[in-house]
């Protein structure tokens, strides 16, 4: 891996959607995840984070600050993190853990009372399970059932 490689989390730009629209998953990763250009109109409260790796769009996620966060935790100044994808041209090189690695001080920085992030990963999706747990993420020992079934509800703490 080239540890020099810049790795940097942003707000989506209408300038990212062309590469973010090529974006490709097997179908093992897609039945857990949406693409990117799945998610293009989005709500109040829901932000399009896109991560960079030396200023190209490899990986996207939303997070979430609306009522919908309170569906994985009681925690009122908790945000919600869904549909992580790192295009599969541009895995196993590091930059989905190194994006969440750099996610507490992207959130620091940008969403003033956040203390928490919360998650749902699927019980069956263990690289992703691994993932979080690696850089942080806690099992809450809370469930909920998703569209293919039982999932972990994360977390997070922001210090």
């Amino acid at each position: 891996m080239n540890h020099s490689e810049d790795i940097q989390l942003t707000f989506f730009k209408n300038e990212h959607l062309e590469l973010l629209e090529k974006f490709e998953l097997p179908e093992a990763q897609a039945q857990f995840t949406a693409l990117p250009e799945e998610l293009m109109n989005v709500s109040e409260g829901q932000y399009r984070i896109v991560i960079l790796a030396n200023q190209e769009p490899v990986g996207f996620f939303l997070l979430h600050t609306t009522n919908r966060v309170s569906d994985y935790t009681p925690n009122p100044k908790a945000i919600l993190l869904t549909a992580l994808s790192v295009d599969y041209k541009q895995q196993g090189k590091g930059y989905a853990k190194k994006a969440m690695l750099e996610l507490e001080t992207f959130i620091t920085s940008t969403f003033e009372k956040i203390d928490e992030v919360v998650l749902a990963v699927n019980h069956k999706n263990i690289p992703a399970q691994n993932l979080y747990k690696s850089v942080g993420f806690q099992d809450t020992g809370r469930r909920k059932i998703g569209k293919i079934g039982e999932q972990l509800i994360l977390d997070l703490k922001i210090l």
